[in-house]
């Protein structure tokens, strides 16, 4: 017996009626082919963007055959692996001596015969820009060889071509304000270059470098320096060479081995693509090797496998709006003979149809979206693709995909075309079909089942478990999807007639109502499952980020020893380029003894000064030193987050030192620095630093408000002045100061760990210098404002350096989140349309009978919207509550690996926090369900044509 009766006949009453209906067509093709379209394009970015291993050598190598370079061990025998990238001495070899160690390696001996080779040097370097000064690193490569050709690529202009040329990324250029044809100036030798061109690294699209011939740069600068040595010189990188072996030849893994020989370290292209046996390598039996392959993440797995669920559930819809509109089409066929098998192969042969067509157009849309919106792509991963990557079995099956997504999404509206009676479908009447009692209560077991598991595989770090259990209870919302929509019903008596009418007759046909409601659930499921867990990993990130400054601060500081007096004119730089608002705050640094930022060579040959931070509770921190790992294992997250937080441990996991403070990090000032950079508004605060009671920021050195002050007055024979001032030995003093405490979440305040009035120093017999100012920030400051405030501070004396803080470094996932809603919310509104639709078709008969009894025009327009508002909200409601299911699940993941890290080291950080995307849910939960019944209302029309009322 065939598995499909009548399958012939049922593809062409398919076809024809999908020709015959092309809207209703296109709507089911357009349902199938926007997943296939999203994992299409999804597939063919991820395969584009991610390198491949001849990709990877060509962004290092170019065209060249191999890399080669020297070592720090000098001209001695090496062993490496055919990577090229770990390497060693052979075991049982002898460290070389430091003699041996000084020698030059005669990396160009190493060149197989017949090679060409380039060289290439880099060195940082401060030059002039059309605001001021910029960093950069400036490379001595003959860029314009064809032997760069993949690794660098022109982009405007032409190639350096002379000495006093130089060419530019594009990102650099951009950033400096030039053009081709400007001059460049490398500051301290003072090198004047021409601008002849813009290039781009095909995998850095973001790099900021210059490029000069080889010795156009680093050998002037070192020349310069030698003769005038108020010039720094340069620190150029090691030298690497490029290598073209042989024609047809190429470097081989014997010419690697005999470089090795010499001391020389090779990467070779052809080695590394097609690497010799473990037995030709002599470092195989001692190097453990490593995986090159990604790792699958329990996100990725989930994310896949509700994507399945959600490109099914989308389709349904879709093809109960088919299977209402060709009732009487079924019925006739059911009138001919045709039992019910024969009707349900018609519905499903459309579904394969449909299901076929949209996977073509949406393969062939993602292909065109991918190669359209390639260099947007490529500009946002800041690397250009090697080429448009195809794996022609995985777009196989994605096509296949949609496929089966039509025939499964057909199978339900198959079954219920099946079970209808020949006299409803002619007369389109709907029979009366009790809701199964048995479904919901199967769903509220899997529901429950399938958290738990995921849950269980959470804590158990098994991601499989965590996909699964997520799908499944998915899926156990869905069986009770019939009996939530049933009981909206009741909750329509008091409300208005479109309202109460919208409700009711979503409860009364819940056949279409919950697929509809379904696929919206599905939409938003997975949206908010990824946002939640993007929020969470954004605040984990955030709360694991040490900032160098308190954020919205910058600081002028003096860069050497005495350079104070300088300090005016350099705060007038920054507060004429600088975005800054308010006055400044002056803070200075304080030293005992000879001062360690001059007499720092010889040991004990400086004075020290330290703030002693007492014993016992409150003031050590449990988390380090004996004890420690033993107390972790019994910490939880909260409890360990509770501890790192206390000022015993900040002080312990915070080493930053900054301000010229050294390690006591005590800084002079008043209470404007409190004000401006601790951002402590205090007046008991601000009024000890006028009484000269320095201000404690971390409570844990304190004990009865006070501190313990240890100076070791220590003075250097060569400082002659101080020296004499101080003769004698070395003395240390021990100083008990009455402080103001300030509240513990000032702790953390980077790089202050006290502030002191000056006078008090000076009373404890300390030495205070002017180190700098603190400013407020009325915003971010430009890539032009900065550089103008750079070349303003060289201007008036290049004394001092401006320190801003860190904070642009972080992540930001508000693109994401804003594309997850947007995704979202478009589906479902198609979804929201869908069933808007079936309920038009349902509702022709009642809609004549309103009309009929004198209803308003307008009542035809309202309970379409509500009908679109009931579907929407309702999808989306359950939708937030299905998402969390996965995003905790992968959170207890990442917990249980945080945990273990913190345990194994109790400074660790295991702060996992689940954080909900308010924003996103918000726009879902609010906007997307007014605007979905919005546009169903303006799209309905008011009118309608009075008809004999069926039956």
């Amino acid at each position: 017996m065939s598995p499909l009766p009548g399958r012939r006949a049922a593809f062409r009453i398919a076809r024809r009626d999908a020709a015959r209906a092309k809207g209703r067509s296109a709507l089911v093709v357009a349902m199938i082919a926007l997943p296939v379209l999203g994992v299409t394009a999804a597939d063919l970015t991820y395969r584009s963007a991610l390198p491949t291993k001849a990709e990877e050598l060509t962004a290092e190598l170019g065209s060249a055959d191999a890399r080669f370079m020297s070592t720090s061990v000098g001209p001695v025998k090496l062993q490496q692996m055919p990577d090229g990238v770990n390497w060693g001495m052979p075991e049982g070899a002898p460290d070389p001596t430091p003699e041996e160690q000084a020698k030059p390696v005669d990396v160009p001996a190493a060149f197989p015969e017949g090679s060409r080779h380039l060289t290439e040097r880099s060195v940082p370097a401060s030059v002039t820009t059309r605001h001021g000064i910029a960093d950069t690193e400036i490379s001595e490569l003959r860029v314009a060889d064809p032997m760069l050709r993949g690794r660098i690529e022109l982009t405007d202009g032409a190639f350096p071509r002379k000495p006093d040329e130089v060419a530019g990324t594009a990102d650099f250029v951009r950033a400096a304000g030039l053009s081709v044809g400007d001059r460049v100036t490398v500051r301290g030798p003072e090198q004047t270059y021409t601008l002849t061109g813009t290039v781009e690294l095909p995998a850095d699209l973001r790099a900021d470098h210059l490029y000069a011939l080889p010795g156009a740069v680093i050998d002037p600068w070192q020349k310069t320096a030698d003769g005038d040595r108020t010039i720094l010189p340069p620190q150029p990188s090691d030298p690497k060479w490029l290598v073209k072996g042989p024609a047809g030849a190429g470097v081989t893994w014997q010419d690697v081995l005999a470089a090795n020989e010499r001391g020389v370290v090779v990467k070779s292209r052809q080695v590394a693509l097609d690497p010799p046996p473990d037995s030709e390598v002599p470092m195989a039996s001692t190097s453990s090797g490593y995986s090159t392959e990604p790792e699958t993440t329990a996100a990725v797995l989930t994310v896949a496998a509700m994507a399945v669920l959600e490109i099914v559930l989308l389709a349904g819809p879709a093809f109960a709006v088919g299977a209402r509109r060709s009732r009487r089409q079924l019925g006739l066929v059911g009138s001919c003979g045709g039992n019910r098998g024969q009707v349900r192969a018609v519905v499903l042969a459309g579904g394969a149809v449909l299901g076929g067509v949209g996977a073509v157009a949406g393969v062939a849309a993602g292909f065109a979206l991918t190669a359209l919106f390639r260099p947007m792509i490529e500009d946002y991963t800041g690397s250009r693709f090697g080429e448009l990557t195809v794996r022609p079995w995985e777009i196989l099956a994605i096509a296949a995909l949609g496929l089966v997504t039509g025939v499964l999404a057909a199978l339900a509206p198959a079954i219920v075309a099946g079970r209808q009676s020949v006299l409803e479908s002619l007369t389109g009447r709907r029979g009366t079909r009790r809701s199964s009692r048995l479904l919901p209560v199967i769903g509220v077991i899997t529901l429950t089942a399938g958290v738990g598991v995921a849950v269980y595989g959470g804590v158990a770090g098994d991601t499989v478990l965590v996909a699964g259990g997520s799908v499944l209870a998915e899926l156990g919302v869905l069986g009770c999807i019939p009996v939530i929509v049933g009981f909206l019903g009741r909750l329509g008596r008091r409300l208005p007639l479109a309202p109460r009418m919208a409700l009711r007759d979503a409860a009364r046909n819940r056949g279409r109502t919950a697929p509809a409601v379904a696929a919206v659930m599905a939409a938003v499921a997975g949206s908010v499952a990824i946002a939640t867990y993007t929020s969470s990993s954004a605040v984990e990130a955030a709360y694991d980020f040490e900032p160098n400054m308190t954020p919205g601060t910058v600081a002028v500081a003096a860069s050497d020893i005495g350079a104070d007096a300088e300090l005016p004119r350099s705060r007038a730089a920054v507060e004429q380029n600088y975005p800054v608002s308010g006055k400044p705050a002056d803070f200075g640094r304080v030293w005992a003894g000879s001062d360690c930022s001059v007499y720092y060579e010889e040991e004990n040959g400086c004075g020290t000064l330290e703030l002693v931070k007492p014993t016992g509770k409150g003031h050590s921190c449990a988390l380090k030193g004996a004890g420690a790992r033993e107390l972790a294992l019994r910490l939880s997250a909260d409890e360990h987050k509770r501890m790192m937080n206390s000022p015993a441990c900040v002080d312990e996991s915070s080493t930053m030192v900054a301000f010229g403070t050294g390690e006591h990090k005590i800084v002079i000032g008043g209470a404007d620095v409190l004000a401006t950079y601790v951002k402590l508004d205090d007046p008991a605060a601000a009024k000890a630093l006028a009484d000269g009671t320095p201000v404690l920021l971390n409570s844990a050195y304190a004990k009865n408000d006070e501190v313990t002050l240890k100076a070791t007055h220590l003075y250097n024979d060569r400082d002659e002045k101080m020296r004499a001032l101080h003769p004698g030995k070395a003395r240390t003093t021990t100083d008990r100061l009455k402080v103001y405490v300030a509240p513990d979440r000032f702790a953390a305040t980077p790089g202050i760990r006290m502030v002191m009035p000056r006078e008090t120093a000076e009373r404890l017999g300390l030495h205070v210098e002017d180190y700098g100012s603190f400013y407020a920030l009325g915003r971010d400051a430009t890539d032009a404002e900065a550089q103008a405030t750079y070349a303003a501070i060289d201007q008036a004396g290049n004394r001092a350096y401006l320190m801003s803080s860190n904070e642009r470094f972080r992540t930001q996932d508000d693109t994401i989140l804003l594309i997850l809603a947007l995704f979202a919310g478009v589906v479902t509104l198609g979804a929201a349309a869908i069933t808007t639709g079936l309920s038009k078709a349902d509702a022709e008969a009642d809609l004549t009978t309103l009309s009929a009894v004198g209803a308003p025009p307008g009542v035809r327009r309202s309970l379409s919207g509500f009908q679109c508002l009931v579907v929407a909200l309702t999808g989306v409601l359950l939708g937030t509550a299905a998402g969390l299911v996965p995003a905790v699940a992968l959170r207890l993941t990442d917990l249980r690996a945080a945990l273990a890290e913190m345990r194994a080291d109790p400074m660790q950080s295991a702060y996992t926090p689940i954080v909900m995307p308010w924003e996103t849910i918000g726009l879902l939960a609010l906007v997307v369900p007014v605007l979905a019944g919005l546009l169903a209302a303006a799209l309905t029309s008011s009118r309608l044509t009075l008809a004999r009322r069926a039956g």
